[in-house]
Parts: structure tokens; C-alpha cells; sequence
């Protein structure tokens, strides 16, 4: 007679608890659709509440999202390339030549001729666009060091290898070169 307990068991789409000590995620071995629906969630509510930080200032210059992207990466690695911009940014060409357009008139982006090839434009965000861009970072900052102190350290350690996993290879390459490749765990004083 077979047992019952075992035919249950074997149906049960509860997460089977590793034995050994497994590599993180190893016990989510059944995701259910309505987890992923609200980590889906999770990270719409999240990118409304944090792009909505830096709205606020965007909108009062007359700037967008494409704007901030833009000054946040030529900010990151300043003599960036346009072309290596698009690939960061996966806009158009006349996306991006609007959006750089409107930040050099502005006076926050200055472009140079590349030594080797005088076709390449090189940009570097202006003393005005690092004002911006900083000005825009810390409000960000001020909703990441919030949500980073609540959470705690090891969920701060969670939340880069899950954004890490959600990244494609080109964006993980990316990461790698901006930061180190094990951090130290982060210090995060309590209020």
C-alpha cells in the first residue's frame, strides 16, 4: 500500500528547507505567480515613489526622467562617450540628442572632441550639472538611506543580489566595473 503521507508530501508546492547549508534562494524552489505579482509590486510602487523624489526638482527646470538618467550616468563616468551613454541608456539616437541638447543649452553638460577620434563626443557633466545631479541624488538618497535603516543590513545585502538578478549580463558587466565586487557590509546608523 503506497503511503499517504509521502503522495502529499510530493504535491505540496510548499518551498522544500535545504538540509545543508545551501546558497541563498536555494529553499524558493516554487515561486507562485501571485509572490511574483507583488514583488511586480513592489518594484512599480518603489520606481513611482523614488523617480517621484527627483520629479519634483525636474519639473520645475523643465527636465524629465531621460534628463536625470542622463546626468546621473555622464555624473558616474565623466568623458563617457555618446555612444557608450546610449548603450547605458538603450534610447534612441534622436532620444538621446534631444535630451543632451536641451542639458548643454541649459549649461549642465559640456561636450569635447575625443583625442584619438575627433568624431567622438565626450561629456562631462558642468559645475552647474554636478549642483543638479547632486542636488538630485540626495533626495533620492534621502528615501534609500530611509527604507535601508528600516530594513537593516542583511536585507540591504538581499535587495543588491536580487536587483543584481533582475539586471541583464550588460548591466551586471556594468556593476562590476562601478563597484566593488563584494562591498563591505553596509553600515547603517540608527536614527
Amino acid at each position: 500500500m503506497p503511503d499517504p503521507k509521502g503522495a502529499a508530501a510530493a504535491l505540496d508546492p510548499r518551498p522544500i528547507e535545504p538540509k545543508s547549508h545551501a546558497p541563498a534562494g536555494a529553499s524558493l524552489l516554487f515561486l507562485r505567480e501571485e509572490e511574483m505579482r507583488a514583488a511586480q509590486d513592489l518594484l512599480f510602487f518603489a520606481y513611482r515613489d523614488f523617480t517621484n523624489a527627483a520629479d519634483v526638482i525636474l519639473e520645475e527646470l523643465g527636465l524629465g526622467r531621460a534628463h536625470h538618467r542622463a546626468l546621473h550616468f555622464i555624473g558616474r563616468n565623466p568623458g563617457i562617450a555618446v555612444g557608450d551613454l546610449l548603450g547605458l541608456l538603450r534610447i534612441t539616437k534622436q532620444s538621446l540628442a534631444r535630451v543632451l541638447t536641451t542639458l548643454v543649452e541649459q549649461g549642465y553638460v559640456a561636450q569635447t572632441q575625443g583625442r584619438a577620434d575627433r568624431r567622438q563626443r565626450l561629456l562631462t557633466l558642468t559645475q552647474a550639472g554636478q549642483a543638479l545631479e547632486r542636488r538630485l541624488f540626495e533626495r533620492q538618497r534621502e528615501r534609500l538611506v530611509a527604507a535601508y535603516r528600516e530594513a537593516g543590513a542583511a536585507a540591504v545585502d538581499g535587495f543588491r543580489r536580487v536587483m543584481r538578478g533582475i539586471m541583464d549580463q550588460q548591466a551586471r558587466d556594468y556593476m562590476e566595473k562601478a563597484t566593488p565586487a563584494d562591498p563591505p557590509p553596509p553600515r547603517i546608523r540608527q536614527a
